[in-house]
């Protein structure tokens, strides 16, 4: 049996003109030090050699364009395997909401995890634009994700908590999971939570 693949879809930020763009990387903070995540080398190690982790690097991380990083990320399909697991984190998260409800995808998935994901542009510090605007109608997302969760931390001040209810009002049989021990926006360097879901999520493949 070879490896599950599990595609990784980053986070970003998107702005609605260039003179907030360059604001933000005149202001923004900056450090020497290296940003340790759960989705580095600590998802590699404890999910171990039974599995491929793919993490495209989608363009213009900090200044994104949603048709930009579709074209990217199909770039990825003669890749894929059947059975993969798709992981998208904050932008990276209603990347794939956006896309699986839009489009069919041409593997099959095993389950997608959307991390802390916008729903709109009702962010309290950041526009949501360039693209990254859902349908009204999700059906289709669900019916692509096949096993569809979506995780929030309840002390998010960048996607609030209030984001999941929305995306509860347009899901027929939303899996939500909000935990109320994370702090911030995802930012941890263990997940430990995600590592145990993805592991059952093969045991029944």
């Amino acid at each position: 049996m070879g490896k599950t693949q599990i595609v990784l879809i980053h986070g970003g930020m998107t702005f609605k003109n260039r003179r907030d763009y360059v604001h933000f990387l005149k202001t923004r903070k900056i450090t020497t030090k290296e940003k340790v995540r759960w989705h580095g080398a600590y998802l590699k190690k404890q999910l171990g050699k039974s599995f491929e982790i793919i993490k495209p690097r989608m363009p213009l991380q900090d200044n994104a364009q949603y048709e930009d990083w579709k074209i990217h990320f199909k770039r990825y399909f003669p890749l894929l395997k059947d059975n993969l697991i798709l992981i998208g984190s904050s932008l990276g998260g209603i990347f794939l909401a956006k896309y699986l409800s839009e489009h069919k995808f041409p593997k099959k998935i095993l389950a997608t995890y959307l991390i802390c994901p916008p729903f709109d542009n009702s962010l309290p510090d950041e526009d949501l634009v360039d693209g990254f605007k859902l349908k009204a109608n999700l059906s289709s997302l669900e019916k692509n994700a096949k096993k569809l969760t979506l995780l929030f931390a309840k002390k998010d001040k960048v996607v609030p908590v209030s984001h999941a209810k929305k995306y509860a009002h347009k899901l027929k049989n939303p899996n939500i999971v909000i935990f109320p021990h994370i702090k911030g926006h995802f930012e941890i360097t263990k997940f430990p939570e995600i590592i145990k879901m993805i592991k059952a999520d093969v045991k029944k493949k």
